[in-house]
């Protein structure tokens, strides 16, 4: 009787199967039809196992220069604060909102270039007073942004 499984190399995640580089035991027609065609995952070779661990290796120093970049810039925006002028009423609330735009032109102004859709916000600033904004700058690092809105002459 004929082997029914045969040991791949997942070139990619592969959801309820594994991670990249991974090697792991499927069902030949599952690989011959699905893994392979699609470049998800390679015959479990020799050759193959060690150009994958290469490629992981060279991942994880990419990822770690990565994370080490994001951790200075945190370090950078813990101590930043910027201030927005809105117009407002008399009970302080706002005639609009301050929204992650805003925050990102004003990041900007102070020198500090953020993009607007790491600024994370539960919801626009809609009155006067401090705020505190997160930023994700990646790989799960956050930092603390201090932002002001006052009112506008």
């Amino acid at each position: 009787m004929a082997k029914t499984t045969i040991e791949v190399v997942l070139q990619d995640d592969v959801e309820h199967l594994g991670r990249c580089g991974d090697v792991v035991r499927v069902k030949r027609g599952y690989a011959r039809n699905y893994l392979l065609p699609r470049g998800f995952a390679a015959v479990a070779t020799r050759g193959s196992v060690a150009q994958i661990e290469h490629h992981k290796a060279i991942a994880l120093k990419r990822a770690a220069k990565i994370t080490a970049e994001a951790q200075a810039r945190a370090g950078e925006l813990t101590d930043v604060s910027v201030e927005i002028a809105a117009q407002a009423g008399e009970t302080g609330k706002l005639f609009g909102s301050v929204g992650t735009r805003d925050i990102a032109v004003a990041l900007a102004a102070a020198g500090h270039t953020v993009d607007r859709k790491k600024l994370k916000l539960q919801e626009p600033l809609k009155a006067l007073g401090e705020y505190e904004v997160a930023v994700k700058l990646g790989h799960e690092i956050t930092a603390t942004v201090k932002v002001v809105v006052v009112r506008s002459q």
